[in-house]
């Protein structure tokens, strides 16, 4: 037979009782919110809504960042006649004339978007001795190619598949599904620009008769790849959310953009309300993150305790996950907001392989690098990297390379004529003139304008790792 007793009548204290009630009036950073017995007043409706669009909106913004990235970057490579069947590329190397999430000046850069619901099954040949990566829509990591990628730095042919493609599939590729339609490439070719023309990407279905490989070279041309700030961010995100399968986004950021009226197979029609609350997330979110990568709360962005250069990987994750496997939303964001192309080779590949990066934009007094200014940075000898380092300065609003009167804001171990001091130190100036006849370590800056500063490793080796080399402060004339 079953126990069967009465339940104990502890009773409700006071202090419970106020822990769960709601008082008739609340004062809130978004103005008073006045309640009968519990039941809100209707401006208090009005304003609790209100509030509610404006925290999604932001949030919104802070996790999708990524996509909006990729509509951008791909918009402006549309705007310039780069299709899925053509490699955009810089040659000899990128300038600072293109708005380009900080490029680099030193690496020849290829670039295209895969198109699988218009090509079906397509081919990549990977140039040999590259670094590439592809994400798909979302920003998401789908796959190396060259050195860190199966091929070894051999190059190789690689078949991308359509998400749900259940079609024959021949031998003789490294095969490769991505979750969305749209994939960005990119492709890095260390032997430079004729290495990179070896590159091709057509159809399976013309295997047997490739066509000509198309390519433009964009190094020198001005145009737009960086995603808005405004209003106009939510309409990005909803481009590639009727484009793409509803399952390549997770659930949680679905129903963020379901409850702002993103969804597929829906026209996206706020109202003007909507409209306004939406563009003011926008901004706000761009003003959050900006705090967020330029002076990060977490102890983790910090390369060393004691130095203000920067990782937008605190836990050494490309996905963004903390040792317990939470997501690291900030870092996600602040990544995303400053750079693209997210691999295992950015952050956990072997020694001498794939690529490391530090920022920072404050001097040894932690006040903001300012292009009025001369600043120097020094570089101990034996700086870790097998292929070649680099110093890059970026535009803080654009996060693109300085645009000064040289197209190329950088020094780097492959600039000719830069020079190492007595002792194997590189020193790099940083200011609007030369300083004297130091003219191959000096990185022109701009008065009235900020700068941020980029140290690039590619085949990063121990000492950077264990941290027994450190680069010195930026520090001011």
């Amino acid at each position: 037979m079953p126990h069967v007793s009465d339940a104990p009548n502890p009773g409700t204290s006071p202090e419970t009782l106020a822990s769960i009630v709601c008082p008739d009036r609340l004062e809130t950073p978004f103005g008073a919110l006045d309640f009968f017995d519990g039941m809100p007043m209707p401006d208090t409706v009005t304003r609790s809504y209100d509030t509610l669009d404006l925290l999604r909106g932001i949030e919104a913004f802070l996790n999708c960042v990524p996509g909006a990235s990729m509509v951008a970057l791909r918009r402006g490579l549309r705007s310039i006649g780069v299709d899925s069947r053509t490699i955009g590329y810089t040659a000899p190397r990128c300038t600072s004339a293109p708005v380009v999430l900080t490029g680099n000046t030193e690496t020849t850069y290829g670039m295209t978007f895969l198109a699988l619901d218009e090509d079906g099954p397509t081919v990549i040949e990977a140039p040999g001795n590259s670094l590439c990566v592809v994400d798909d829509m979302w920003q998401r990591y789908v796959t190396d190619m060259g050195i860190a990628g199966p091929d070894k730095g051999e190059g190789g042919k690689y078949l991308f598949l359509p998400p749900g493609y259940e079609g024959e599939v021949p031998d003789g590729y490294f095969v490769v599904r991505p979750t969305t339609y749209g994939s960005w490439v990119l492709l890095r070719a260390l032997g430079g620009t004729e290495s990179l023309l070896t590159a091709r990407i057509y159809p399976l279905s013309a295997s047997a008769d490739r066509p000509e490989q198309r390519f433009v070279n964009w190094a020198e041309s001005d145009f737009n790849t960086v995603h808005a700030n405004d209003f106009s961010f939510f309409e990005e995100i909803d481009t590639i959310v009727q484009a793409e399968p509803a399952e390549s986004l997770d659930p949680e950021r679905a129903g963020q953009l379901a409850a702002l009226g993103i969804v597929r197979g829906r026209p996206f029609q706020p109202d003007d309300r909507m409209r306004s609350i939406l563009d003011t997330a926008a901004r706000i979110a761009s003003g959050i993150v900006r705090t967020l990568a330029f002076k990060p709360r977490d102890p983790g962005f910090y390369h060393y305790p004691d130095r203000s250069w920067k990782t937008p990987f605190p836990t050494g994750s490309y996905e963004f996950l903390s040792a317990e496997g939470a997501r690291l939303l900030d870092s996600r964001a602040v990544f995303y907001y400053f750079a693209t192309a997210s691999s295992p080779a950015m952050v956990t590949a072997p020694v001498g392989t794939g690529s490391q990066y530090a920022y920072t934009a404050e001097d040894s007094t932690g006040e903001w690098l300012d292009g009025g200014r001369h600043y120097t940075l020094t570089l101990p000898s034996g700086v870790p990297a097998k292929n070649f380092w680099a110093v890059n300065a970026y535009d803080p609003q654009t996060r693109s390379l300085l645009r000064t009167d040289h197209p190329y804001p950088s020094v780097n171990s492959q600039s000719e004529g830069v020079r190492a001091e007595s002792n194997g130190d590189t020193v790099v100036h940083f200011g609007p003139t030369a300083p004297g006849a130091e003219q191959a370590n000096w990185v022109q800056t701009v008065p009235g304008k900020g700068f941020f500063v980029m140290l690039r490793l590619y085949g990063p080796l121990e000492s950077w790792f264990d941290k027994s080399w450190r680069p010195g402060e930026i520090v001011p004339a």
